[in-house]
C-alpha cells in the first residue's frame, strides 16, 4: 500500500529495463520516476530493498536493503551480495519528498543474467577449421518430464546467431551486438517459458555466423556458440541446458559458407542460400537428417572471454515498407525488376512468393540508379559487385523468406531471376534499428522545421543497429567524432541513449592502446595494415562524449567507470606536447573538419586539435573530483592554464583578429575561430565583438563537425537569428540544401555525393528542441530545466519534448498579438526557470508583465521588474538581469502569458 497518496512512483526499472531479464547485478541501476499532481515536488531521499521471488511470485527474505539514502535523483546504483544466476527478485522502493513524512511505494521485478563463474556451457562449433564467412546449423533436443514454472536461457556467439525454440524465432536482430571479446562478449537473455512444449518435447536450434578475415569492425576472435538455459520444473526440481559435445550440427545447412564480402571493409558476407538443401522442419522436435554429426569444443573456450551482458537492447523491426515498382524489363538473362524504398533505410528484403523450384531469386541493393536506371554497382560510393543476396526456392506453395544476420543501407532493390511481375505484398523492405524507444517530440507552424527534424531522426534511425555507426552501408563502423555528434540528437530523442552511447565508451576502452591512444573505430581488427589508422583529434571525442553522457544523465558513476581511460588518453597527449604545452602536428591523419575540408592544416601545431584538448582538460578538471580522484584536478588546470596561454600567444593573430588555422597560417577558418571562441581562448586583448560578427557574417566555410560549435556560438553568445539562418537556408550550403532536393535522409556533408545517410549531420534536431522551443539542462541530469526559447519572425509556434531522468519534460510556445503564451511540463523531481529575453519575444524587457494561468485562474507573477505573488503555488523566485527576466518555479504543468507595454 501506497503510505503517501499524493505521490505516486512508476517506470521502475534497472538500467532502463522495466522487468528486465539478464540482468548484471555487479552493475545494475535502479531507475525510476515521480508522479503527482501537486506543483513542487523534489525528491527528498529514497530507499531500495530487495529479495528473491518464488515461483508463485511470493517475496523471499529480504537479502538487501540500501538504508535511507538522502538524494534528488531518481536513480541508485546496488552495492549488495551478489546474486544468484538466472534467477527473478523483486524489489521495493521507497521515496520521501520534501513536503511529507510518509513515503510512497511501489515495487518491480528483474531476472539475474549469469556471472562470470556461472557459466557451465562449453563454446562449440561445428569443426577446427577456420573459415571466413562461415555459418553453422546447431540443435539440440531435451524432453521434460513436467512443465516448467520458469525457464531463462542466455545465448551468445561470434559473431551472430538465430535462436529458434520448437520452430519459433526467440529474439531480436543483429545479435549479439558487436563487442571485442577480449573485453567482454556480449550475450543476451530470453524468458523461454511460454516457448516450451506442452509435451515436454522440445528443440533448441541455432544458426550462427562467423565473419573472420579481419574485417575492419570486428576481432576475428574463434568461431563459436554458447548456450545455457537454466530450467525450474513446476515441482521445485532444477534442469540446465547447456551447449556441449552432445549438440549436432549439419552438416548442410541452407547458407553457402565462404561467401564474398559485401564492402571494402569486409562487415558482412553475401547471404546466399538454397532452401532445397534442409528442410524447414530442422528446426523442431523429432528432426532426422543424416547429414547430422556431433559438435566440437570450439578455441573460444580457452580464449578467457568475458561473457557480458548486452546492456542495449536488441534490433527491431522499425518499419515495414511497400516500395513501388520503378522499372521492368526482360533481357536475355530474365526479369528484371527495380523497386523503390522512397527513402534509405538499414534492414533488408522479405520475400513471400510462391515457390518455383531451382529458379535462383538475386536481391541486389544501392542507395541510387545508374544512368541506365539499373541498381548500381556500390556500397555507397564504394564500387562492389557482391552488394545482393541470394535465395534459391524449394518449390513451395508459398516461400518466405529473410537475410539472417546482416543489414544493408539502400533505397533501391533490384530482383532478378524470378520468373513473374511480382504481386503487391510478395517484396517487403524491413526497416530496422535498435529497440530505443521514441520519447523526444518536435513539432513547428514551419513545415521545412518539421522536414528537416523528421530527416535528421529518419537518418539517426538507419545508423544505431547494434551500434552508433558512422553510415550504415559502406563502413557501419563506430567512432568517437561521429558517436559524439549523434549524441546531441540520441540524448534529446531516445530512451536507452545513455546505455547505448556507453557502449561506444566501453569498445573504445576495451580497445585502448598500451600508451592510451584509441584506434580508428572499436571494436576493430586494427591490427591488419588497412585499419591501422589513428586520428588524434578523434581521440579527443571520449572525453567530451563522456562530459556530454554526464551532463544528461547526472550519473556520476559514468564518470567513475571511464576517467581511467580518459586519463590514460589525456596523459599520451600531455606527453607528446611540446616545451609550452602546445600538441604538434603527428605523422598521424588529422582531421581538423570533415568532409572535404577547408581548414589549412600546413602548420606545424593545429588551432582545432589543441582547442580540443584544452576544452578535454578543463572536463577532466571537473570529472576528477567526480571520479572520486579530486587530487589529479590541479595536474589537469595546470596543464590547461598552461594550453590555453600558448594557444592565445601562438595561434591567436592580433593585427587580423583571429585565430589562424594552424601555426603561421595565413587562414582565419570561421569554423576553427568558432571553436576557439566557443572554448574561451580568445585573448583579453583581442576585439571579441569584432571577431564574432566576422564569424558571423563571413560566408559559411564550416563543414559537419566545425558547424556544430559554430551553431552553438551563435545561440549562446546572443546571436540566434544567424544561427537559425543557416540552419533554415534552402541554398547550398547546410542542412535546408539538403531537404531541398527532396532528401528525406541527410547526408555525409553538404554535397550531393557519397553517403547520403550520416547522422553525424543531425544535430539540428536538437537544437531545434533545445534553442528554438529552448528546453535546456541547467544541472546535470535536467535537475533544473531552463526554458529559455528563441521565437523568430515568422514561426508561429514551436513544441518540443525532450526525455529527461525524472520524465519527459514539455514546452510549446506560441506568438500571440500581445505577446507569448508558453506552456510547459515540468516532471515531478525537478525545478525549472523560464528565461525571457528581448531575443526571445522580439521586445523589450522594460515594461514586460507575466501572468501565470488561464482566465480567472490567471495570476499576475511579474510586473515594474520585480516579482509579484511570491507566495503562488511553484513559484520559487524571480529576477531581472541586463538581457533576461527569470521566472523560477518547481514542477507541475504551467501556461505563462506575457505583455508587454
Amino acid at each position: 500500500m501506497n503510505s503517501n497518496p499524493l505521490l505516486s512512483l512508476a517506470h521502475l526499472s534497472i538500467d532502463g529495463w522495466e522487468k528486465p531479464i539478464g540482468v548484471d547485478s555487479a552493475t545494475m541501476q535502479f531507475r525510476w520516476q515521480l508522479v503527482c499532481q501537486r506543483r513542487g515536488v523534489i525528491q527528498k531521499s529514497c530507499q531500495i530493498s530487495l529479495f528473491p521471488l518464488e515461483s508463485d511470485g511470493s517475496h523471499g527474505p529480504e537479502l538487501w536493503n540500501s538504508g535511507v539514502l538522502a538524494t534528488s535523483m531518481p536513480f541508485s546504483n546496488y552495492d549488495g551480495p551478489e546474486l544468484q544466476s538466472h534467477q527473478a527478485y523483486g524489489w521495493k522502493l521507497l521515496v520521501w519528498e520534501d513536503n511529507a513524512s510518509e513515503p510512497a511505494e511501489a515495487e518491480a521485478a528483474f531476472v539475474t543474467g549469469l556471472s562470470p563463474h556461472s557459466w557451465n556451457a562449453e563454446w562449440i562449433w561445428k569443426d577446427d577449421s577456420l573459415q571466413s564467412n562461415q555459418f553453422a546449423y546447431f540443435r539440440k533436443e531435451y524432453v521434460l518430464k513436467q512443465p516448467a514454472a520458469s525457464a531463462y536461457l542466455s545465448i551468445s556467439a561470434h559473431h551472430y546467431f538465430q535462436l529458434f525454440i520448437n520452430g519459433t524465432r526467440v529474439g531480436g536482430y543483429v545479435s549479439p551486438a558487436p563487442s571485442d571479446p577480449l573485453g567482454g562478449k556480449l550475450y543476451v537473455t530470453y524468458d523461454i517459458t511460454s516457448f516450451l512444449a506442452p509435451d515436454g518435447n522440445n528443440c533448441l536450434a541455432v544458426m550462427a555466423l562467423y565473419l573472420g578475415d579481419k574485417g575492419q569492425n570486428t576481432v576475428d576472435g574463434s568461431p563459436g556458440l554458447v548456450v545455457q538455459g537454466d530450467l525450474t520444473l513446476l515441482d521445485g526440481t532444477k534442469q540446465r541446458w547447456t551447449s556441449g559435445t552432445d549438440w549436432q550440427h549439419l552438416s548442410s545447412g541452407a547458407h553457402r559458407s565462404g561467401t564474398a564480402f559485401q564492402q571494402n571493409r569486409r562487415i558482412s558476407p553475401i547471404e546466399e542460400v538454397d532452401a532445397r538443401a534442409l528442410s524447414s522442419s530442422w528446426t523442431k522436435f523429432g528432426f532426422k537428417e543424416q547429414n547430422s554429426f556431433p559438435v566440437t569444443r570450439s578455441a573460444a573456450a580457452d580464449a578467457g572471454w568475458r561473457l557480458t551482458p548486452q546492456r542495449i537492447p536488441e534490433g527491431v523491426i522499425d518499419d515495414t515498407i511497400m516500395p513501388k515498382l520503378v522499372h521492368s524489363v526482360r533481357t536475355d538473362e530474365g526479369l528484371c525488376q527495380i523497386f523503390d524504398t522512397g527513402r534509405i533505410i538499414s534492414g533488408w528484403v522479405r520475400l513471400s512468393l510462391p515457390g518455383v523450384r531451382d529458379v535462383k531469386v538475386r536481391m541486389r541493393y544501392a542507395e541510387q540508379l545508374d544512368e541506365n536506371g539499373k541498381v548500381e554497382r556500390k556500397v555507397c560510393n564504394e564500387t562492389s559487385e557482391n552488394y545482393y543476396d541470394e535465395y534459391t526456392m524449394r518449390g513451395d506453395a508459398c516461400e518466405e523468406w529473410e537475410p539472417a544476420f546482416t543489414y544493408k543501407a539502400f533505397r533501391f532493390v533490384e530482383l532478378t531471376g524470378y520468373p513473374d511481375p511480382l504481386q503487391n505484398g510478395e517484396l517487403t523492405v524491413v526497416a530496422a534499428r535498435t529497440g530505443l524507444p521514441e520519447l523526444g517530440f518536435f513539432s513547428s507552424s514551419d513545415p521545412f522545421l518539421n522536414a528537416l527534424h523528421e530527416a535528421s531522426l529518419t537518418t539517426q534511425k538507419n545508423n544505431i543497429l547494434g551500434q552508433v555507426v558512422d553510415c550504415p552501408h559502406r563502413e557501419q563502423a563506430q567512432y568517437l567524432a561521429d558517436t559524439d555528434l549523434q549524441a546531441e540528437l540520441l540524448l534529446y530523442h531516445f530512451g536507452f541513449a545513455v546505455d547505448m552511447l556507453e557502449k561506444t565508451l566501453t569498445d573504445f576502452t576495451n580497445s585502448q592502446k598500451p600508451d592510451g591512444a584509441f584506434p580508428f573505430v572499436a571494436p576493430t581488427n586494427d591490427d591488419h595494415p588497412d585499419f591501422a589508422i589513428r586520428i588524434p583529434e578523434w581521440d579527443l571525442h571520449f572525453i567530451s562524449l563522456l562530459w556530454k553522457m554526464y551532463q544528461t544523465s547526472g550519473d556520476n558513476s559514468l564518470i567513475t567507470r571511464h576517467y581511467s581511460a580518459a586519463k590514460r588518453s589525456a596523459e599520451l597527449w600531455l606527453s607528446l606536447a611540446q616545451s609550452d604545452g602546445l600538441l604538434p602536428k603527428s605523422k598521424w591523419w588529422h582531421i581538423s573538419d570533415w568532409p572535404y575540408p577547408t581548414v589549412d592544416e600546413s602548420g606545424s601545431v593545429l588551432t582545432v586539435q589543441n582547442t580540443k584538448f584544452y576544452q578535454d582538460l578543463r572536463l577532466l578538471e571537473q570529472m576528477s573530483t567526480l571520479a572520486g580522484s579530486p587530487e589529479d584536478s590541479i595536474q589537469w588546470k595546470a596543464a590547461a592554464d598552461k594550453l590555453a596561454v600558448n594557444i592565445s600567444a601562438s595561434l591567436f593573430d592580433l593585427e587580423s583578429n583571429g585565430f589562424m588555422d594552424s601555426l603561421d597560417s595565413p587562414a582565419r577558418h570561421q569554423g576553427v575561430n568558432a571553436l576557439a571562441y566557443l572554448a574561451g581562448l580568445t585573448p583579453d586583448t583581442a576585439d571579441h565583438s569584432a571577431l564574432l560578427k566576422q564569424i558571423s557574417e563571413q560566408p559559411w566555410e564550416a563543414r559537419t563537425v566545425l558547424s556544430l560549435p559554430l551553431l552553438r556560438l551563435l545561440f549562446e553568445e546572443g546571436l540566434p537569428d544567424k544561427a537559425y539562418s543557416l540552419m533554415h537556408r534552402t541554398e547550398y550550403p547546410g542542412w535546408g540544401y539538403m531537404i531541398a532536393q527532396g532528401s528525406p535522409t541527410l547526408w555525409e556533408g553538404w554535397d550531393d555525393k557519397e553517403s547520403h545517410s550520416h547522422a553525424w549531420n543531425g544535430y539540428p534536431a536538437r537544437m531545434l528542441s533545445e534553442y528554438i522551443v529552448g528546453i535546456q539542462s541547467a544541472a546535470p541530469g535536467f535537475a533544473t530545466i531552463r526554458f529559455k526559447p528563441y521565437c523568430p519572425e515568422g514561426l508561429h509556434y514551436s513544441e518540443a519534448s525532450v526525455p529527461t531522468p525524472f520524465g519527459l519534460t514539455r514546452a510549446k510556445w506560441e506568438q500571440q498579438q500581445e505577446g507569448l503564451t508558453i506552456n510547459m511540463d515540468v516532471p515531478a523531481g525537478a525545478e525549472a526557470e523560464l528565461w525571457l529575453t528581448p531575443l526571445t519575444q522580439g521586445r523589450p524587457l522594460d515594461g514586460l508583465r507575466i501572468y501565470e494561468g488561464e482566465g480567472e485562474a490567471e495570476v499576475l507573477l511579474w510586473s515594474e521588474d520585480s516579482l509579484q505573488n511570491p507566495d503562488y503555488i511553484g513559484l520559487l523566485g524571480g529576477q531581472r538581469l541586463s538581457e533576461a527576466v527569470i521566472i523560477r518555479f518547481g514542477s507541475g504543468q504551467y501556461r505563462f502569458t506575457t505583455e508587454s507595454a
